[in-house]
């Protein structure tokens, strides 16, 4: 798993902990002397995949030095109801004003690694991977996409900078006639060195897909908004046009859930992009008990 670069992750949390500190804790300080020492515990409140501890850590070093975290469970591993996911020691004052943006971070992260990994779990026994999308929270991409490793996804592109995907309005430009305009575009794109893939997304089978496949260069073919039926037809397609020729990997995005994932998968499909494990990932309930 590829670890987190911690130094893209540290200006956002100087915002949160400004946004939420401000000038002082009012409340902690009222009721604690910065003397008093504790030892208080990361608790899961449900069953997760665990994502943020290292993040935890960086947070409660950038709230005070003294603030030391031991981590009983690793980010990517399974924690059960009320597991110690690791243990906090140093002043009480200061342990509590961190509380909520520790625990703002670790929720979401964890969140997303669950979610993910009941994706990954529904679609066990196939060829299909799960991949993330760019539908992620603005100034979170790095964190979020780190999370879906964690739950043992993987990562699509970046951003608009690390590969190429002409989707289906770059392609509605070319005309009805696209194909020999988009060999030469791809022909072009194969150029660029630091593109890790180029992927081009179709909507129709018959169309476009059967066009595309006979494109050199394509790495991966997204098959948008498709039925089984389709899909089983452009997994088909692929069969007859190429062969035991190595062809581009078949990408089923659009509407995938929890409930069908598993018989998109059937299909024969490579990867299955599924934004929900981003954007709709519900925060997971870990508190900080002593």
């Amino acid at each position: 798993m590829m670890k987190l670069d911690m130094a893209k992750v540290r200006p956002l949390i100087r915002m949160a902990i400004e946004e939420d500190l401000g000038a002082e804790d009012i409340t902690s300080k009222l009721l604690f002397k910065k003397s008093m020492k504790v030892k208080y515990d990361i608790i899961s409140r449900e069953e997760i995949t665990v994502c943020g501890m290292d993040v935890a850590a960086e947070i409660l070093k950038m709230y005070d030095e003294n603030l030391t975290l031991k981590i009983l469970k690793k980010d990517g591993q399974e924690a059960h109801v009320g597991c110690k996911l690791g243990t906090i020691e140093g002043p009480l004052q200061i342990m509590l004003s961190a509380e909520r943006v520790l625990l703002n971070f670790m929720q979401r992260l964890s969140g997303i690694a669950t979610t993910t990994a009941k994706y990954v779990r529904a679609v066990q026994g196939t060829k299909a991977k799960i991949y993330d999308t760019r539908k992620t929270t603005p100034g979170w991409r790095i964190l979020e996409k780190y999370a879906v490793r964690c739950g043992g996804g993987h990562n699509h592109r970046l951003g608009l900078y690390d590969a190429v995907l002409i989707k289906d309005n770059h392609l509605a430009q070319l005309g009805r006639d696209f194909a020999p305009k988009l060999r030469i575009i791809i022909k072009n794109a194969r150029k660029i060195e630091h593109a890790k893939f180029i992927a081009v997304e179709v909507d129709h089978v018959d169309d476009q897909l059967n066009h595309v496949l006979k494109i050199p260069g394509i790495d991966i073919v997204l098959l948008d908004n498709m039925g089984q039926w389709q899909l089983n037809h452009a997994v088909e397609m692929r069969r007859k046009i190429l062969g035991k020729k190595k062809g581009p990997l078949l990408e089923a995005s659009g509407n995938v859930t929890l409930n069908n994932v598993s018989a998109i998968a059937q299909c024969g499909i490579d990867r299955i992009a599924v934004g929900a494990i981003t954007h709709s990932a519900i925060a997971v309930d870990i508190g900080l008990d002593r």
